[in-house]
């Protein structure tokens, strides 16, 4: 058997156990999938009529409100699924199992490996459960099969970016208490875009940093395909965050997870 079928056995071992883990535990995913779900209900149902009568061009009230804030929404479920990464990992490296991997025959890369993918598939999961209470409570989508398809290609993409930040997250934090803090901002962000309000809404300066953050022109990608709305360059943009950022997130896991070898 070669290395690269060593490492893919052994991430697939990796895998199946931080399946079973969020079997056998599920109250940490069921809180993570909890939040995004609260936001979709009080943002349409209590803000709705408000909100939604402020955006140029929508019928006043909150039933088509909920057809401009569910994308926004559902890249909130991705960017939740950071949280129980990083708690994961950081719990797997203060209890001390990663040190008794260490001692075995296994690939060093199966143990984050085995993380992410886990992760990611358990976030495409929340994702599924937000967008089917999103067409319950009227979102009504206009895409093609094909922008279906590229629609999921995005939020596939962007979900491995944030859990490679987030395994990152879990790696160099000392306790679980700072690992489930660290993920927040990367939560809310998409409050100060696209998400809930259009950013010409907003005071000059958050204009500026709500149009040139990196979940705006992922939400706008988003809407686009969901909705039919313009998308402009901002598929371009948001492909090239999330490259980045899925970049950035490996290289900061991989040497966390090496540094923390040397000790």
């Amino acid at each position: 058997m070669s290395t690269l079928s060593y490492a893919v056995s052994d991430s697939m071992t990796m895998l199946r156990r931080n399946l079973k883990h969020a079997v056998r535990y599920p109250s940490l995913t069921v809180s993570v999938v909890a939040m995004p779900l609260v936001m979709l209900l009080l943002f349409n149902y209590v803000f709705g009529g408000a909100l939604g009568s402020g955006i140029g061009g929508m019928p006043t009230g909150s039933g088509a409100y909920i057809d401009y804030i569910a994308p926004g929404i559902i890249l909130m479920a991705a960017t939740s699924g950071a949280l129980s990464t990083a708690i994961s990992v950081c719990s797997d490296m203060t209890e001390g199992i990663v040190n008794r991997f260490r001692t075995m025959s296994i690939s060093r890369a199966s143990f984050l490996t085995g993380h992410v993918v886990g992760s990611v598939l358990q976030t495409l999961a929340s994702i599924a459960l937000v967008l089917g209470v999103a067409l319950l409570m009227g979102f009504r989508p206009s895409a093609t099969p094909v922008e279906w398809l590229a629609t999921v290609g995005v939020l596939t993409l962007l979900t491995l970016a944030l859990t490679w930040l987030a395994a990152a997250m879990g790696l160099v934090a000392k306790n679980v208490e700072t690992a489930s803090n660290m993920p927040m901002p990367l939560t809310f962000l998409p409050f100060l875009g696209s998400a809930i309000v259009p950013p010409e809404s907003m005071p000059t300066g958050l204009r500026w940093f709500a149009e040139y953050q990196p979940f705006t022109p992922v939400i706008e990608t988003l809407r686009g395909l969901l909705m039919g709305t313009e998308i402009g360059n901002s598929g371009l943009i948001a492909l090239a965050w999330c490259l980045g950022l899925t970049l950035a997130g490996y290289l900061w896991a991989r040497s966390a997870f090496d540094r923390d070898a040397k000790r």
